[in-house]
């Protein structure tokens, strides 16, 4: 049902559902409350609570009036209209007041009862009084008062009361909602109807009913998704993979340096994967500087030993070029990329058309229309999370069955990573190259600012390089440090210092240009946006420093810092905050306290929530509507155990039944 089928939608309010995503009553019912306000207890004027938000009822004891107080009659000042009504109880009466809000008087009428919410304070009188509350006329069936209320985010045009009254029109309207549930499932895992957990999620009775219908819709999106993401690494494990034979051990005594136990553990993932009949999907996880790229390179030489190509997908020009020096050292190599020219293209494309036996690097030019591969055998992606399952499976469909190498250096709690990854089995390398020094983190504020640009001094007198990373590019209103005017700031302060800077808006010959003189040790001290979380590599950085650091979440910040300490020297770490908040405090804390990824991960993920994880919205999941990943833990484990179940044929269905969830799966957005 269309939503301009709802009364008191027109033109111009049905364009502002639309543009919210809300274009049928369906829609709107799954348009779930972020909050709801507890107003279910119900005051009489002598039991007020000063300072606090009360619910009051009761009929208006005078008449609405508009007046305006003389103290703002002064000549220049701006008129402040007063609204008031004087409400009435068995136990005493109460003063009402709204501010600039004239146009309220019209809608009150004396003998009639409403439910007022607001706060209550102590006037000038010492009397009490209730500051702009929110109303509404005593009915049978309250929406805004004298129960549990739903709080919306509402689209543009919309207050409180009126997205709430249409909420209410469409539960009355839309009555056969239908199931998405098999019965079977629905009665192990105790869940309620989905008529029953759309009405009482927008409209709980009470605490109870709101905890069960919450409980049936969380299992609900998260069974689904859980689904989709199986069915994804179903599909691909169905499929006979590459047998790949031999070893690598010619190739790792090539390094230059020796593996750690935990690279040495994933490369026996690896190899039993590629040796099996069907085809790997494996996520490696690990910390900046681990060694993930050793291990893929490790993977990409054996396939190219069996004569199949290998490529890897970065989400940076500038992480790809570095990819390409670094695989060219032992594999024949070639770059993609969308900065190159018709000619240079036209060259690449041909080689990776022709040559078998060949390690193809790029960006998402790797997936471009017009990429033919000879004969592609291991797709590997680097830093998942700003890719999507799509974007992967994209690449993987230009080979025939390739196997799959996923690698990321963000720090996901094993559980979330079950979710994330959902289609991939997981290796961990949890272990740093031997020699490696923790990074000594501190928290300051501005005012050690100066000390620190003594500190970036110092350092490089030394012969070492300096970080300094900033959350926006140009000068704005805020008083986030920028990137440009912070470059300029930090040029005059260290004069005879080089000082440049880096952001996501530079052409990529221009990044490169700028990494190539910073590695080369041109560049003193690099003031940068987070471009440089990803994939920059230079030895000789030691020098980490963040502005703003409360803007960013503890993951991020654990990336940017693992961007230095790479070499022999002891590394630094400076987060500056003037944020005196307890949770950016905590943050901070953590922060110097532990190099513990996981551990960080964890804490991320409870204060941040999902949308925030990764700095920004995750790709590859849906944007969730009602289920909190940290908090509703225990019902994933439930909905991944009846997802699997499912897939096994572990569960009895019908026909009908499995139709049903074939039908609700397809419906999920994996990106």
């Amino acid at each position: 049902m269309d939503i301009t089928n709802l009364s008191g939608i027109g033109e111009k309010r049905a364009l502002a559902l639309r543009d919210a995503g809300l274009h049928t009553v369906y829609d709107l019912l799954n348009f779930f409350p972020r909050d709801y306000d507890d107003r279910s207890q119900i005051r009489t004027v002598d039991s007020l609570i000063p300072g606090a938000v009360n619910t009051i009822r009761g009929y208006l004891y005078s008449p609405p009036e508009n007046t305006v107080p003389s103290s703002k009659r002064r000549p220049g000042a701006r008129l402040l209209t007063l609204t008031k009504v004087i409400l009435k109880d068995n136990t005493g009466s109460l003063e009402l007041v709204w501010f600039n809000q004239p146009y309220l008087k019209k809608y009150f009428r004396l003998g009639t009862e409403y439910v007022f919410t607001g706060k209550v304070r102590l006037d000038h009188r010492n009397r009490l009084q209730m500051e702009a509350p929110d109303y509404e006329v005593v009915t049978a069936q309250p929406l805004s008062a004298g129960r549990i209320v739903p709080v919306y985010s509402p689209p543009k045009g919309f207050s409180q009361k009126t997205f709430r009254a249409l909420i209410f029109q469409a539960l009355k309207i839309c009555t056969d909602i239908m199931e998405n549930l098999p019965e079977s499932i629905r009665q192990t895992h105790k869940l309620c109807n989905r008529k029953e957990a759309i009405a009482n999620i927008h409209f709980p009775a009470d605490d109870r009913s709101f905890m069960i219908s919450r409980r049936r819709l969380v299992f609900e999106e998260l069974f689904f998704m859980q689904m989709a993401l199986f069915s994804l690494k179903g599909q691909g494990a169905a499929q006979p993979g590459i047998k790949l034979e031999g070893n690598y051990l010619d190739f790792l005594a090539s390094l230059p340096f020796n593996l750690t136990n935990a690279q040495h553990h994933v490369l026996e993932d690896i190899k039993s994967d590629i040796q099996s009949s069907t085809r790997m999907n494996r996520l490696i996880q690990g910390d900046v500087g681990s060694g993930k790229t050793a291990a893929a390179m490790a993977a990409a030489y054996l396939t190219i030993k069996n004569g199949y190509q290998a490529a890897i997908m970065a989400p940076t020009e500038v992480l790809a070029r570095q990819h390409y020096v670094d695989f060219s050292r032992y594999l024949d190599t070639v770059l993609l990329t969308g900065s190159q020219t018709a000619k240079e293209r036209k060259v690449v494309l041909a080689q990776i058309a022709e040559n078998p036996n060949l390690m193809i690097v790029g960006t998402h030019a790797l997936i471009q229309p017009g990429v033919e591969y000879a004969k592609l055998g291991l797709v590997i992606t680097d830093e998942q999370h700003r890719f999507g399952v799509n974007q992967r499976f994209e690449l993987t469909e230009k080979g025939i069955v390739p196997h799959i190498l996923v690698m990321t250096a963000t720090p996901i709690p094993r559980t979330l990573a079950l979710i994330l990854y959902g289609d991939l089995d997981i290796s961990i390398i949890d272990e740093l190259p031997p020699g490696r020094k923790p990074i000594k983190t501190y928290h300051v504020d501005s005012r050690y600012r100066e000390r620190i640009h003594g500190f970036i001094k110092k350092e490089a007198e030394a012969g070492r390089q300096a970080y300094v990373i900033c959350p926006a590019i140009e000068e704005s209103e805020t008083d986030m440090k920028s990137v440009l005017a912070y470059t300029g700031e930090l040029a005059a302060t260290l004069p005879g210092l080089t000082v440049e800077c880096l952001h996501g808006k530079m052409k990529p010959d221009e990044k490169q240009e700028i990494m190539t003189r910073f590695k080369s040790g041109e560049i003193h001290a690099l003031v940068s946006t987070t471009v440089i979380e990803v994939g920059v590599h230079a030895p000789n950085a030691n020098l980490m420093i963040i502005e703003n650091a409360e803007r960013f979440g503890l993951s991020q910040l654990h990336q940017l810092r693992g961007r230095v300490g790479r070499g022999d020297t002891q590394a630094h770490c400076v987060l500056i905050s003037d944020a005196g908040n307890q949770i950016t405090r905590a943050r901070m804390k953590a922060m110097t306290e532990t190099s513990d990824g996981f551990r960080l991960a964890e804490l991320d993920l409870e204060q941040r929530g999902m949308g925030d994880f990764f700095g920004t919205r995750q790709h590859g999941l849906p944007d969730f509507k009602i289920a909190n990943l940290y908090q509703d833990m225990d019902i994933l484990k439930i909905a991944q155990s009846a997802s699997q179940g499912v897939l096994r044929g572990e569960i009895a269905l019908s026909d009908e039944e499995k139709e049903l969830i074939e039908n609700q799966t397809s419906t999920v957005v994996v990106l």
